[in-house]
């Protein structure tokens, strides 16, 4: 199952949710995930223990929550901080990015295989482990110490280069 949050720009549109979505999408879904929009409480969402990934804009906050419960990351950056916390993400092997094509297309069969493959299939082992250790060390640091691992971490990504 899957919860997504979808959340419109504030562009005047105020398009009801399933005029939105593709006809008929809602229905077909059915009883296999939950869409949800404006917000959600993320951080009980990812806290819960069938919550296998998690599809983030990578906004530092969400990264950080994604991180701290442990959850693989499937990176979608769209604009600001977010590209580089999408690098970090990799980087740090806590989470993968989405592609885009050489247009700067992002096309929903990538989306989804990059899902499958780190939530569900041996090829996102790796990713899954390396995020749940990543929540140890940072339950570990506490979270008055979450700006030294932060500085842990961009360590790591000039090592790598």
């Amino acid at each position: 199952g899957f919860v997504w949050v979808v959340r419109f720009p504030n562009n005047g549109l105020n398009l009801p949710l399933d005029e939105a979505l593709p006809e008929g999408f809602l229905e077909r879904v059915g009883g296999r995930g939950r869409v949800l929009e404006g917000w959600a409480p993320q951080a009980k969402i990812l806290g819960h223990e069938s919550t296998g990934g998690f599809v983030s804009h990578c906004g530092w906050n969400s990264v950080l929550e994604g991180m701290s419960f442990g959850v693989p990351i499937i990176a979608l950056p769209m604009h600001l901080d977010q590209p580089i916390n999408a690098r970090l993400v990799e980087n740090v092997g806590v989470g993968v990015e989405v592609t885009r094509d050489e247009n700067g297309v992002l096309h929903g069969e990538r989306l989804a295989d990059l899902i499958k493959k780190v939530v569900v299939e041996n090829g996102g082992e790796l990713v899954r482990k390396t995020a749940a250790g990543m929540r140890e060390k940072l339950i570990s640091k506490g979270d008055e110490e979450i700006d030294e691992v932060r500085e842990e971490l961009m360590a790591l990504i000039k090592n790598k280069h």
